[in-house]
């Protein structure tokens, strides 16, 4: 055993998923909260006065009240260092959610109690059950009407096909709530609204058998239906099991209300006990173990321009095995070179410290001067190896790209190039033309307002958006063996080209990409990018 394998151990590394407005950049705040990593927590959508959420850097974001890309916060509570990669919850932005559910180990799902489970949380769930990951369940915002109890339980299990275990049981909700019963200390802990912002707050705990003291606290109608539940939920409900909770197969569910913070450190202190310590990686050399001796990370995710002061690129990396130091050489596996990683930084929304260290589990920022790509794989200068690389959305929108000021080509070629590396667009030429007309395509159409935004504000660059009506696109994947010039399509389709050199097919109608191969014999085309 290395010297650090207790370090990487007490890591915990997980992703906060939900439907728009369920309330995770509150419950993110809370958990930082805990950890002492800030004194108090903002509402994002507050007063003009009240400060955004941590979480929420991108102006944007601030102004809009939702969260567009992922932010990483790294805080230490209770011997545990935890690493939250909070997602946008936004459907379009779902491409940078599934890029960050790559980097976690586990994934807090965050449903709304007046809801249950909407449209982006079924989404966002199936690409946690794809990777296999263990789901953790807070069921939020008690303190207002909920739905039936077993209702949103039986919801969660009949729409994402997960078995459900209550760790803690609601009593009643919004001004009925009185607070939770806990299933494994058989008592209940009443509700105290502790004053949004502040930690601070006395929760009473009184064991379920003391049923006089019971009744005096939360009266006879709660107690009555809270004994009918609790044996109807220990005869009915599915047994707590670790190993299915790990494999994905059963949420554990806690309920709470993250806005007026009650339950949420319930919530924390079940959710470390429950959750795994780094995982392995799947590599093209098989399984690289998080406590073996050499340094390997991977590219999830980059961003420009997080600090406007600066101009610069910051490539996100999961350290997946061994301990980095801000000294060592690592080989770029995908760039063939072998460098130092400039200005290592832990990142909490926009601020930043430079780390000296950092172990697997762990998610660092470093400077990138543009030659890093989302997937690429970094080792120690005496491996070489890959991890396996992150799909990419075919787009399901586009539009043509034209800027107002013709004079300022040079600063709109590098914005759209700079915003389209971070993958939250992918921009296509006309296949037999220059740089003159771009072609962007999003998964989301919001991607386009906040294109339109951050080149206005990042880059000052204004730029009209023409709406095209292609839906489908397609990559050429024999492209050495065929003659694109040549290529007999329909009428709606369109030849056009990836920044890479790529040829593609853009399509109109779903009908028009079989009658296209049907014309050209030997044509192979997919609708995923695997240059």
């Amino acid at each position: 055993m290395n010297d650090y394998t207790e370090e990487i151990n007490r890591r915990r590394t997980f992703a906060i998923i939900s439907h728009p407005d369920a309330g995770k950049t509150t419950l993110t705040e809370k958990f930082l909260l805990y950890g002492g990593a800030i004194n108090l927590a903002g509402s994002v959508k507050g007063k003009a006065t009240a400060r955004h959420a941590v979480s929420d850097w991108m102006e944007i974001e601030k102004e809009r009240g939702i969260s567009v890309t992922s932010s990483v916060l790294q805080f230490e509570y209770g011997g545990y260092c935890i690493n939250i990669l909070d997602t946008p919850g936004h459907q379009d932005f779902s491409e940078d959610t599934y890029r960050t559910l790559m980097a976690a180990d586990s994934a807090v799902m965050v449903i709304d109690a007046s809801k249950g489970v909407e449209a982006q949380t079924r989404k966002l769930f199936k690409v946690c059950v794809m990777r296999k990951i263990p789901i953790f369940t807070f069921i939020n915002k008690m303190d207002r009407d909920a739905r039936d109890t077993f209702d949103l339980l039986d919801d969660i299990e009949k729409e994402l096909g997960i078995a459900t275990c209550p760790v803690n049981w609601p009593i009643g909700s919004g001004k009925e709530f009185k607070g939770v019963y806990d299933r494994e200390k058989k008592c209940v802990i009443s509700y105290a609204d502790t004053e949004k912002g502040t930690k601070e707050g006395t929760a009473t705990e009184i064991p379920v058998a003391q049923e006089d003291m019971l009744r005096a606290q939360i009266g006879d109608g709660a107690a009555d239906k809270l004994l009918e539940e609790i044996d109807l939920l220990d005869g009915a409900g599915a047994d707590f099991d670790l190993e299915a909770v790990r494999a994905g197969d059963l949420t554990p569910v806690c309920f709470g209300s993250a806005l007026t913070n009650f339950g949420v450190e319930i919530f924390l202190k079940h959710f470390l006990q429950m959750t795994t310590t780094p995982l392995a990686r799947k590599a093209d050399i098989g399984l690289i173990e998080p406590t073996q001796d050499a340094f390997s990370a991977f590219v999830f995710k980059i961003q420009a321009n997080m600090n406007k002061a600066h101009r610069d690129r910051v490539a996100f990396m999961r350290i997946c095995s061994g301990r980095f130091d801000a000294q060592m050489e690592v080989r770029h596996v995908q760039g063939g070179k072998v460098m130092r990683l400039s200005q290592p930084q832990q990142i909490m929304a926009d601020d930043r410290k430079i780390l000296s260290e950092a172990y697997a589990g762990d998610i660092i920022g470093v400077f990138d001067p543009g030659i890093f790509s989302i997937g690429d794989t970094l080792c120690s200068p005496k491996e070489k190896f890959q991890y396996e690389g992150i799909p990419t959305f075919a787009p399901e929108h586009f539009a043509r790209v034209r800027q107002i000021d013709t004079m300022k080509r040079k600063q709109f070629v590098k914005g759209i190039q700079q915003i389209a590396q971070e993958g939250a667009i992918q921009i296509f030429q006309e296949f037999n033309t220059g740089l003159e007309e771009i072609i962007v395509g999003v998964v989301g159409v919001l991607q386009f307002d906040v294109l339109k935004y951050r080149l206005e504000n990042e880059y000052n660059v204004e730029i009209r958006l023409d709406s095209l009506p292609y839906e489908h696109i397609r990559w050429i994947e024999n492209k050495d063996e065929v003659d694109i010039e040549k290529l007999t399509g329909t009428s709606d389709m369109k030849k056009v080209k990836d920044m890479k050199g790529n040829p593609l097919l853009l399509f109109v109608n779903a009908w028009s990409v079989g009658m296209t191969l049907d014309r050209n014999k030997g044509l192979v085309l997919t609708e995923f990018n695997r240059n």
